[in-house]
């Protein structure tokens, strides 16, 4: 059957007309590429224009390559998911929490239960992002991680085994795994990767996946062999316009002030992360050869929330959408998505979005480089077109 595209090139066309500098999708099912389109400007400076080897800032989603590695060492035999995590960190062997009294005071105790693999996984832990200090933080969770992190800054950017030693006193929001929180799970989960493998997260990204599914386009850092491929990051100010984002932004991928053992954020083009999401799709399986066992891939996917965290999860970018061990995984289609439930993929900061179809084995990426990145206006509707395109 022949696809038609069309409404898929004029939706991106309408984005860079309106609304971003610039942005790609990528589309692949059959081990192939079958969709790819671009629109607007990967620099409006220069005028230089998008392109399928455009490499765009991550973030988030540069967390899916550490969820599908632990799911490689787990069929290894390397851990449990209900192991303590202190059996690997020894500094994280006793977790302590903030209980809010019905008088207002507030006190330290022990948590119930130790703080295990799964709940750092699944963002169950109890502690947010904090990857510099906020000020007035709103819980006294978040004041002593700005404390932390704010130490570690003074003497550089640290590494993520630093940042993991550093909070691993903080006492918790809540006894883990009794409630939902995106944030420092992440990077317990990165810290164990680099115990388990004993080399820094982004050399494993490097053997385990980049190498291995022939990413040409993916990196972690900004190198001169790959910098005229990053496209510019741009504030949106509040008139529409639009302004290269300050250079503090792009520290982190700079090897001259980041060391190789920093948290890795990576740089990847759409066609390269629809790769790797077409493996997932497939069973764990690209082009023959097989990364991961497909019962591995459905169970990094398969929702661990309960009612009480879905209430902490949904949203209404969320809706539809429970969570897995990394992955965001939708439910239903009652509230307005038109994929098969099952589907699974997340979201990174600066504007993109990736998902994987199990059921028809397909992949999508769309990814524009912008904050704020206004993802429910951009990805919902590149959901229905591309899903309309497909299904």
């Amino acid at each position: 059957m022949k696809r038609d595209f069309s409404r898929l090139d004029r939706l991106l066309e309408s984005f860079a007309q309106n609304s971003v500098a610039g942005c790609t999708c990528s589309i692949m099912q059959g081990d192939e590429l079958i969709y790819e389109g671009a629109a607007g400007y990967a620099d409006i400076a220069s005028g230089k224009k998008m392109n399928g080897n455009s490499m765009f800032r991550q973030a988030s989603t540069t967390k899916l390559f550490t969820y599908t590695i632990l799911g490689m060492l787990y069929e290894e035999g390397v851990f449990l998911f209900s192991d303590p995590v202190g059996k690997y960190l020894p500094e994280w062997s006793e977790t302590k929490k903030y209980v809010v009294r019905p008088d207002g005071t507030v006190d330290v105790v022990p948590t119930e239960r130790p703080l295990n693999i799964r709940n750092a996984v699944a963002m169950m832990c109890g502690l947010p992002y904090c990857m510099v200090p906020v000020p007035n933080a709103a819980t006294p969770t978040l004041a002593d991680m700005s404390a932390r992190i704010g130490a570690l800054l003074e003497k550089g950017v640290p590494t993520l085994r630093e940042e993991v030693r550093a909070m691993a006193d903080v006492p918790v929001m809540f006894e883990p795994g009794s409630q939902w929180l995106y944030g420092f799970g992440s990077e317990i989960t990165g810290a164990l990767v680099e115990t388990w493998t004993g080399k820094p997260l982004r050399e494993v990204f490097i053997e385990r996946i980049i190498e291995p599914l022939g990413l040409k386009n993916t990196d972690t850092f900004i190198t001169p062999e790959n910098r005229d491929r990053v496209v510019t990051n741009y504030l949106k100010k509040p008139d529409g316009t639009l302004e290269p984002a300050p250079d503090v932004f792009d520290r982190e991928f700079d090897p001259a002030v980041t060391p190789v053992g920093a948290r890795p954020q990576l740089l990847t083009s759409v066609s390269d992360f629809a790769t790797f999401m077409l493996m997932l799709a497939n069973g764990g399986v690209y082009k023959g050869k097989k990364l991961l066992g497909a019962g591995t891939v459905e169970m990094l996917h398969t929702n661990q929330l309960g009612e009480v965290q879905l209430k902490d999860f949904e949203n209404d970018y969320l809706a539809g959408y429970g969570y897995g061990l990394g992955f965001r995984t939708l439910m239903t289609q009652k509230y307005g998505h038109n994929g098969h439930p099952g589907c699974f993929g997340w979201t990174g900061g600066s504007g993109t979005w990736v998902e994987a179809d199990p059921v028809e084995k397909f992949s999508i990426a769309y990814m524009h480089n912008m904050m704020p990145n206004e993802e429910l206006y951009h990805h919902h509707r590149v959901r229905a077109a591309a899903y309309g395109c497909m299904l």
